[in-house]
C-alpha cells in the first residue's frame, strides 16, 4: 500500500531531519495483526495528527512509541538514536510520554501525588513543599495555576480536569515528545478550547505533540501536519494539514467517501402534533448530582441531555435506569407509574441503556461477541436455563445489519475495533425490542465512518417508535442528531428547546454552570434592585429571543419572560427595543416601559448575547451613558476568554 507524502510537505522539511522516525512497525496480539508496517515521522516543535478508523492502529502505534507495548519488529530512532523501548519508564527516561484518554490517576490520591507519582516510588524522603512549588510552575506555565486545587482528590475532578492533571504529569517527567490519544473524547466543547490553548502553549514552550482524534474539526483546528493509519499501515504520512479538505482525510481514513452525518429527517416533525411520550421524568432528584430534573420522551424522538461535564446527565439516565437512588420525583413509563429498584427491573419494564464508559460498564472482556450480545436477554429472562434458542433469529438478523460474519460471534470481543464494540452493546437492547433506549456518549471514541453507521441505526430505531435519550459531549453531534434538547447545568433541567432552534453558541451558554453564572445573575439582581427595575441576559435570534438570565423588582417592568424562556420576540413586552438594540433607552409605543441593550463579546470577539435593562417609563430615567458604563465596568471584570 503506497504512503502518501504531499509536495508541499517534502519542500517544507527540505533540510530538516525528523524528531523521531518510527518504520516497519508490526504488532499483534494472538491471531490479530495490529500493525503491519506502520510509519511515522515527527518534527519537533510541532503538533502532528495521527489519524485512522477504528481498528486502524493509531492507539497501538502510539502505544509502542510510549513503551507501553513491545513491538514485534521494525525500528524507532529518537533524534538520531536508536530506542529499543521494553517499558513506559524506559520511554518517559528518553522523554516520551503517553496521556491515555481513560486517564491512569491514582483516584484516590491528591492532585499533587499524582503529578508527582513517579517520585512516590523512590526511595528517600519526600519533600513535599518542593513538589507543591513545582506544581504551581507548572501549572503557572500551563495558564491554569487557579483552576486545579493540589489538595483536592482525584476521584472528584471532572474529565477535563483530569486530563490537565495528566498533562502536568508528563511535564513533571521533563517530557519532549507528548502524545494524546483521544484527549477529547470527554470533554465539552469549552473545555477542548481550553485543551488547544494548553496544547498551543505547550507547543511555543518548545515540546512536540502527537494527536489522536476521530473528530476532524480539531484535526484541522490544531495541527500542523497529519498521518492517515489504515488496517494497521499508514496511508499518508506528514501531510500539512492547510493543504487537505476534509473530504480527502475522510477518503484516506476510510477508503470511500462518507455521507454527511447531518440528520435531517428527524428535523421535519418538529411542529408535528406530539406522539404519546413513553418516559415522564417529574422532579427527579438523585444527589449530589441530580437536584430537579423534568422531561419527557415521545414515541420515536431522539431527545438529547446537554450540558458540560458534571451537569448531571450521566447519572439521571442511571437513575431512570435503576443504577442509583432517588431521594424525590417520580416516572411513568407509557403512563404507568415506574420505580426500578436495580438494573433488572429496568431491563424487564423494556429499557436498554449504553453506558459511556465501554469498557468498564458495557463489556465482560473474557466473553465472546454472542455472550456480550446476550447479556441483556439473560436479565430480562425469568426462565430456568439461557434460552438463547428463542433469540437465535433476532441474533442473526442483527449480526448481519451490523456486518459482523456469523463465524466469528464466538470471537472475544475485545478482538474487535471500539466502534464494532459499541455497535454491539446498543444491538444488545435491540435484541428485546426496547420502549426506551438510554444513549450516553454512544460515538465516543468512534471514527467518522462508524459513527455514520451508529446515527443511521439510532434513526431506524427510532422510527419503529422507541424513544431515545442521547447524552453527548459533542454539541455538533446533539444538534444534528437530536429532535429537542434538554439542557442540564448544575444537576437541574433549565431548558427545553427545539434542537432546530439552536447552535453550539447557545447552547454552550444555556449549558454553564450555573454556580459559575452566579456573579452575572448577582450584578442583575443588584441592578434591578437598586433601579427597581428588571435586568436580564439574553440571546437574540433573528424574531426569537433565548433568556439566560432575568431578575425583575418590579412587576411594571416585567419584560415577558423569564431564565430559560425561547420566545418569539414579538410576543414579549419589549418588541421594539428587541428590535433596535440600542445602548440609549427606547421607549415602547402604547406600553409604559423603556429598555437598554449593551451587547456582550468575549476577550475574543465571540457574540455573548446582550444585558438589557427594562424600566417603568414613568419612573425617572437612569443616565443611559452612566448605566452603560455601570454594565460595561462589570463585564470587562468577568468576561474571559474561554
Amino acid at each position: 500500500m503506497k504512503v502518501e507524502d504531499s509536495e508541499a510537505a517534502v519542500q517544507s522539511r527540505a533540510g530538516a531531519r525528523p524528531m523521531l522516525v518510527a518504520v516497519g512497525i508490526e504488532k499483534a496480539f494472538d491471531r490479530t495483526r495490529a500493525l503491519a508496517g506502520a510509519e511515522l515521522d515527527v518534527y519537533a516543535g510541532e503538533v502532528m495528527g495521527l489519524l485512522g478508523a477504528n481498528g486502524a492502529g493509531k492507539s497501538t502505534l502510539s502505544k509502542v512509541i510510549s513503551g507501553h507495548v513491545v513491538r514485534d519488529a521494525g525500528s524507532i530512532s529518537l533524534e538520531g538514536r536508536m530506542l529499543s523501548l521494553r517499558t513506559a519508564r524506559e520511554a518517559i527516561q528518553q522523554g516520551i510520554t503517553m496521556v491515555m484518554q481513560e486517564t491512569s490517576l491514582a483516584p484516590d490520591l491528591s492532585v499533587l501525588e499524582n503529578i508527582f507519582l513517579a517520585e512516590l516510588g523512590r526511595q528517600g524522603r519526600l519533600s513535599y513543599r518542593r513538589l507543591k512549588r513545582q506544581s504551581e510552575e507548572i501549572l503557572d506555565r500551563l495558564g491554569q495555576k487557579e483552576t486545579l486545587p493540589l489538595d483536592r482528590e482525584v476521584r472528584l475532578l471532572s474529565a477535563a480536569q483530569r486530563q490537565l492533571v495528566e498533562i502536568a504529569k508528563a511535564l513533571a517527567l521533563n517530557s519532549t515528545l507528548i502524545i494524546f490519544d483521544e484527549p477529547t473524547a470527554s470533554l465539552s466543547p469549552p473545555e477542548v478550547e481550553r485543551l488547544f490553548q494548553i496544547m498551543t502553549t505547550l507547543k511555543r514552550a518548545g515540546h512536540t505533540l502527537v494527536f489522536v482524534s476521530h473528530r476532524l474539526e480539531e484535526v484541522f483546528a490544531i495541527t500542523d501536519r497529519v498521518t492517515v493509519m489504515r488496517e494497521g499501515r499508514t496511508v499518508a504520512k506528514s501531510l500539512e494539514t492547510g493543504t487537505l479538505s476534509q473530504a480527502e482525510l475522510i477518503r484516506l481514513m476510510v477508503g470511500q467517501e462518507v455521507k454527511p452525518t447531518v440528520w435531517q429527517g428527524m428535523k421535519s416533525s418538529v411542529g408535528l402534533p406530539l406522539r404519546p411520550a413513553v418516559l415522564e421524568v417529574k422532579n427527579l432528584s438523585s444527589l449530589p448530582a441530580v437536584r430537579d430534573v423534568s422531561f419527557k420522551v415521545h414515541e420515536g424522538e431522539i431527545l438529547g441531555l446537554g450540558g458540560l461535564v458534571g451537569a448531571g446527565r450521566s447519572e439521571t439516565v442511571e437513575a431512570i435506569f435503576g443504577l442509583r437512588p432517588r431521594q424525590r420525583g417520580e416516572f411513568l413509563l407509557n403512563g404507568k407509574r415506574y420505580a426500578p429498584r436495580c438494573a433488572a427491573d429496568a431491563i424487564r419494564a423494556g429499557i436498554g441503556f449504553v453506558a459511556e464508559d465501554r469498557r468498564v460498564q458495557g463489556i465482560v472482556p473474557d466473553f465472546s461477541v454472542r455472550e456480550n450480545l446476550l447479556l441483556g436477554h439473560l436479565a430480562a429472562s425469568r426462565k430456568f436455563g439461557l434460552g438463547y434458542s428463542q433469540r437465535r433469529l433476532k441474533v442473526d438478523e442483527l449480526i448481519q445489519s451490523l456486518g459482523l460474519p456469523a463465524q466469528r460471534l464466538d470471537t472475544h470481543l475485545l478482538n474487535f475495533s471500539g466502534g464494532m464494540q459499541q455497535k454491539i452493546i446498543i444491538a444488545r437492547w435491540l435484541l428485546l425490542d426496547p420502549l426506551l433506549l438510554l444513549l450516553d456518549e454512544p460515538t465516543k471514541g468512534v471514527d467518522i465512518g462508524t459513527r455514520t453507521s451508529i446515527y443511521a441505526m439510532l434513526r431506524q430505531v427510532a422510527e419503529s417508535g422507541v424513544g431515545i435519550v442521547v447524552i453527548s459531549s459533542d454539541f455538533e453531534e446533539l444538534l444534528s442528531l437530536c429532535e429537542r434538547i434538554v439542557v442540564m447545568s448544575d444537576g437541574l433541567s433549565i431548558a427545553h428547546v427545539p434542537s432546530g432552534m439552536l447552535n453550539e453558541e447557545k447552547l454552550t451558554l444555556f449549558a454553564a454552570p450555573r454556580t459559575s453564572m452566579e456573579k452575572n445573575s448577582g450584578f442583575l439582581r443588584d441592578i434591578a434592585r437598586d433601579l427597581n427595575a428588571a435586568a436580564f441576559w439574553t440571546l437574540i435570534d433573528q424574531d426569537r429571543l433565548f433568556c439566560l438570565y432575568a431578575a425583575v423588582s418590579n412587576d411594571q417592568a416585567d419584560p415577558g419572560f423569564r431564565a430559560a424562556d425561547t420566545p418569539r420576540i414579538d410576543s414579549t413586552r419589549i418588541p421594539t427595543a428587541l428590535g433596535a438594540k440600542s445602548e440609549n433607552f427606547v421607549i415602547e409605543p402604547g406600553d409604559q416601559l423603556a429598555t437598554l441593550l449593551l451587547s456582550v463579546r468575549s476577550a475574543r470577539g465571540h457574540d455573548m448575547g446582550w444585558v438589557g435593562v427594562t424600566m417603568d417609563s414613568r419612573s425617572p430615567l437612569p443616565s443611559a451613558r452612566q448605566l452603560r458604563e455601570q454594565i460595561g465596568a462589570f463585564l470587562a471584570r468577568i468576561i474571559k476568554s474561554p
